[in-house]
């Protein structure tokens, strides 16, 4: 049996409004809308899809979240800036790292990987 992990599915009020946050503030590509109700978006090879629903368990912190979606990158200060610079509100820190929720609550974590190995 070959099993691989698919897609990540985001549950937002208004995935096409949601979706300006991903493309303008994360820097993700927009792949396809379904039906002006779902929204694909990829960054690298990760894809994940914006779909109609709603957070019903927020977390006040990071670390008390059912799930987090971690984003690496090759140069946490420069990309945390930019993040900054298109409205990014950092929430906190976790292990040394940036810590962020998208509109809808959804936690984010901001990791270089060099930095912060497993």
């Amino acid at each position: 049996m070959n099993l691989k992990l698919g897609h990540l599915e985001i549950f937002v009020k208004d995935p096409l409004q949601s979706k300006e946050f991903y493309i303008d503030v994360l820097g993700f590509e927009h792949v396809e809308t379904q039906g002006n109700k779902a929204v694909w978006l990829k960054m690298g090879d990760g894809l994940i899809l914006l779909r109609p629903g709603s957070n019903s368990h927020p977390s006040n912190t990071y670390q008390s979240a059912n799930i987090a979606m971690v984003i690496y990158c090759d140069d946490a200060v420069k990309t945390l800036q930019t993040y900054k610079d298109r409205g990014l509100v950092i929430k906190g820190d976790d292990t040394g790292c940036p810590v962020f929720t998208d509109p809808e609550g959804n936690w984010f974590q901001l990791v270089n990987p060099a930095e912060h190995p497993s």
